[in-house]
């Protein structure tokens, strides 16, 4: 059996769902994987385009709305405590992931990956389980291991393919904080090993869920999702390929969450009309969306080398993303519980 939460996503709403959380992901990312992996290359500077257009393009916008889908989530309504309890989380546990940055940046830097894992493979269970339909994640054992994987595929797949650019990256976030990255340990032989134990583990992971999976239409959907994401993050140079999965991927598909919370987008939805509830949505995060710039403005003018390329604007941007993702793991874990997934 799936997981069964409160709201009890009606069919209606699951059909209407599936545009955000099944054709609006797998169509750029398949279209990227046969490109790429057919030859195409795109200049350096198109490939921050997807994360340029990931402020307004879901990517930044998909966490604004956290101080209304808490509350909604565990009072069933905005509730000003509720509301404010959102605001204490980003205030303090994001003013403390910032203060990092400038007294740590490569501890910063690592362990923004690390969250970052966790999370985008946190943000595949709810998708997965109640649109999809996969009850094959009804155990916390496979669920687990189903986040590590999915989590893994745009974090450790493009170490594997592409380590210098990789390096590059985690680089390119210390360095206005005054951090460098002295010393890279993944050698070859370490990237091998990393490759084998991944791919051993993701191959680990279908297995048992294929076992467990009475629905075996909906373990297709997992197993084919995951073959096409290390294709995908294997042949796609890493900041394009981040920067459409950041996008198109994983911010649609908690924009999807986010709308069943809602009740007057939920009516919507049921009645298959995606549109009014991604307005409501909008209209609800643009206020957000802009104290993200700010917070952008704020890490800009107060970073000890402000960084003067288009490589570097776009990985002070990750920064900023990065300061407001540690208090958006916070909330979307708490909805996961509400939920009942731990």
């Amino acid at each position: 059996m799936a997981v069964a939460t409160d709201r009890g996503l009606s069919a209606g709403v699951r059909e209407t769902l599936r545009v955000p959380v099944v054709w609006l992901p797998w169509l750029p990312v398949a279209t990227c994987t046969l490109a790429f992996g057919a030859g195409l290359s795109v200049p350096e500077r198109w490939r921050y385009l997807p994360l340029v257009a990931s402020v307004v393009v879901l990517g930044l916008p998909h966490g604004a709305v956290d101080w209304a889908a808490l509350p909604r989530a565990v009072a069933g309504r905005l509730d000003a405590r509720w509301v404010g309890a959102v605001g204490l989380i980003y205030l303090v546990v994001g003013g403390a992931y910032a203060a990092g940055w400038f007294l740590a940046p490569v501890t910063a830097a690592v362990a923004f990956v690390a969250v970052t894992w966790f999370h985008w493979g946190q943000g595949e269970v709810h998708p997965l389980v109640e649109v999809v339909g996969a009850d094959h994640l009804d155990a916390t054992p496979r669920r687990a291991l189903f986040v590590v994987v999915r989590g893994g595929l745009p974090m450790l797949v493009p170490l594997l393919a592409f380590p210098d650019r990789y390096r590059a990256v985690v680089a390119a976030f210390a360095a206005p904080f005054g951090g460098r990255v002295a010393t890279w340990p993944v050698t070859p032989g370490v990237r091998l090993a990393l490759g084998v134990a991944f791919g051993a583990l993701t191959v680990f992971s279908l297995a048992a869920g294929y076992r467990a999976a009475d629905e075996r239409r909906a373990w297709a959907v997992d197993a084919g999702e995951t073959g096409l994401l290390w294709a995908y993050f294997l042949v796609v140079p890493p900041v394009f390929a981040i920067g459409v999965y950041f996008c198109f991927w994983h911010a649609a598909r908690h924009v999807a969450r986010v709308l069943t919370l809602d009740d007057r987008a939920t009516a919507s939805l049921s009645r298959g009309q995606l549109r009014p509830a991604l307005a409501r949505f909008a209209k609800e995060a643009a206020l957000p969306t802009a104290g993200g710039l700010v917070v952008l403005g704020v890490l800009w003018t107060s970073a000890p080398a402000p960084p003067t390329t288009l490589a570097g604007v776009v990985a002070l941007y990750l920064v900023a993303i990065a300061v407001m993702t540690l208090p958006h793991v916070v909330v979307v874990t708490w909805l996961d519980r509400v939920d009942g997934y731990w």
